[in-house]
């Protein structure tokens, strides 16, 4: 009986010490996957608002994500304390939760987190096809707000080519379901995921589609981000307008654009008897350096009513 009383001894004794070595193992991976970083709190140029800035440095990654952060996200901290003062608050996320501690002097300060992340984060995105999420992305998910209801709502769009990255890049760059339905509304299919984060880099509006649709133009989504990158603007447009130029081809716009074909070049062209070059006459003009100056310089030893084309070629053939 006491061999089966000291047998059952050892056993429990094993089963404790397996269970311990669980326990720290877990404890060790868990520790593995959060992160300790530094912060920042600084003041923002938007109401209501203050610059927010997470620091994390390791021998593989270092990353540094700093934005303006609503105040009311820092529950319980008391932005309007004036003085030095201790704080601690917590930021939680789908992705994961950052309890941070620290002080703040007159609303602005520093101090440490740590970054657990939420374990069921990254099958509840699995399931809706977003996947590949490492730590790495994780921690910058939590960071941006990438949530589970964010992911929902940007699948149910129909957005070709929305992987992770583009969700991430989506969030970065303020792609959102009003932006989205907005550029559909003014007539765009707004269906491709790298367009529509493009459009956002770029400056692409609904409001400036519907007011290219108004004018007779059917651009396509190149054109119109081509059209931002070169400063083809509703009000470039209207300047040239004002100066007889109404409705011309959207490429050749940006062609304007490219060389320097400004409202206040044709004007002067216009004062030398130049009333209304075509657009192509203007480009040349442009790409060959017939410029004000070299037109008034011609005139002035004699070389008058010359055409476009003639100025042109004097250019060409080196003629100062």
């Amino acid at each position: 009986m006491e061999d089966i009383t000291n047998m059952n001894r050892r056993h429990a004794l094993i089963a404790y010490i397996l269970i311990a070595f669980t326990l720290v193992l877990a404890l060790i991976a868990r520790a593995a996957e959060s992160r300790t970083g530094s912060w920042t709190i600084g003041a923002s140029d938007e109401p209501g608002k203050v610059e927010f800035a997470l620091m994390y440095h390791s021998k593989q990654n270092n990353s540094n994500h700093s934005s303006d952060w609503p105040k009311n996200e820092f529950k319980g901290v008391d932005f309007s304390k004036s003085g030095k003062q201790d704080i601690k608050f917590a930021i939680a996320r789908d992705a994961g939760k950052f309890d941070c501690e620290g002080f703040l002097d007159n609303g602005e300060g520093a101090g440490v987190f740590h970054f657990a992340p939420e374990a069921q984060y990254v099958s509840q995105m699995s399931a809706l096809d977003f996947t590949g999420i490492d730590d790495d992305k994780q921690f910058s998910m939590a960071i941006l707000d990438v949530s589970v209801a964010y992911a929902k709502d940007m699948k149910s769009l129909n957005i070709k080519g929305l992987d992770t990255d583009k969700l991430i890049a989506f969030r970065i760059f303020n792609v959102s379901r009003d932006f989205v339905e907005a550029l559909r509304k003014a007539g765009l299919p707004a269906t491709d995921a790298d367009k529509l984060v493009a459009f956002r880099i770029h400056g692409v509006t609904p409001e400036m589609v519907a007011f290219l649709h108004q004018a007779g133009y059917q651009p396509d989504e190149d054109t119109l981000i081509a059209m931002r990158i070169h400063g083809v603007s509703p009000e470039y447009m209207q300047q040239l307008k004002s100066d007889g130029y109404d409705h011309i081809d959207l490429q050749k716009l940006i062609a304007f654009r490219i060389h320097g074909v400004s409202a206040d070049f044709i004007e002067k062209i216009q004062t030398l008897g130049y009333k209304h070059p075509d657009p192509d006459q203007l480009v040349a003009m442009r790409i060959h350096g017939v410029s004000p100056e070299f037109i008034s310089g011609l005139k002035s030893r004699g070389m008058k009513d010359l055409t476009v084309d003639q100025l042109v070629s004097l250019r060409i053939h080196g003629i100062d």
